[in-house]
């Protein structure tokens, strides 16, 4: 089994269960993220006030990427955040914007109804539905990486449970800071430990309960070797994430500015 330890700091919520800095993650060369720059989260349609002050007041918030679907957003309402002017959130939605659908239930949105990942029958739904968001929406994977990279103080990237959506995009983001691929499994497979608070969390809204209410929910959890294998085909088939990267508008400069902005010694 792998290590699913990570040096991530837990952010205690009165709103959220699987909210955490990335901070302190070993990058390959010796090197740290720096903490207070890239958070993670589930949804923050809970926050109390006293939320909004630990992130904005504390920790310096000043920008949200949204990933949740405009079903999610529709079907949710605006969050507390929608109304502190001092937070730019962006929504960029990983999926096709077909007027429905959330990724908790992984099986009935592979492949999309038009063949998504029938180049690739041996891979896990999951590792599928990573590649898809890639491949579908690389548009909102870039545009999160640059708001990483301008943003004056901290931004937190979520979706609903704060795993799937959120997962790959941070990997992405640690991955072009150079961080230890050991590492970046670790922190997607870090949220195992929250995954029956998420659940119980998500069961409770009309959005998500139908997908998730029946389940155990274990089966929700970060998947062994997802994250892995995703990193792995981005090597064999675009030459890395670098690479990946640059054919889709995000050059070497770009990529340079966010690892300045997320290594401790950047």
């Amino acid at each position: 089994m792998a290590d699913t330890t990570s040096p991530t700091t837990a952010i205690d919520l009165d709103g959220t269960v699987n909210t955490r800095d990335v901070g302190g993650i070993p990058l390959s060369d010796g090197a740290a993220v720096r903490p207070g720059v890239l958070l993670r989260s589930d949804n923050l349609q809970d926050l109390s006030a006293r939320d909004i002050a630990t992130l904005v007041d504390g920790m310096g918030l000043r920008a949200v990427i949204d990933l949740r679907t405009e079903y999610e957003l529709v079907s949710e309402g605006p969050g507390p955040l929608e109304a502190d002017t001092r937070v730019r959130i962006e929504h960029r939605s990983l999926y096709p914007e077909t007027g429905g659908g959330t990724d908790l239930d992984l099986a009935t949105i592979v492949p999309w109804g038009d063949g998504q990942g029938a180049d690739l029958p041996d891979e896990t739904p999951t590792v599928r539905a990573y590649l898809g968001y890639l491949k579908r929406r690389p548009d909102s994977v870039v545009g999160a990486l640059r708001t990483i990279s301008e943003s004056d103080g901290a931004t937190l990237v979520h979706c609903a449970a704060g795993k799937d959506r959120t997962g790959v995009v941070v990997a992405i983001a640690l991955s072009v800071a150079g961080a230890d691929r050991d590492a970046i499994v670790a922190d997607y497979l870090a949220t195992a430990e929250n995954i029956e608070a998420i659940v119980a969390r998500l069961a409770a809204s009309p959005t998500y309960t139908r997908e998730i209410s029946a389940d155990d929910p274990h089966v929700h959890a970060p998947r062994e070797g997802a994250m892995e294998r995703v990193l792995e085909l981005l090597d064999r088939d675009h030459g890395g994430v670098p690479d990946w990267l640059e054919s889709h508008g995000f050059g070497p400069d770009e990529q340079a500015a966010l690892r300045r902005r997320l290594r401790s010694d950047g």
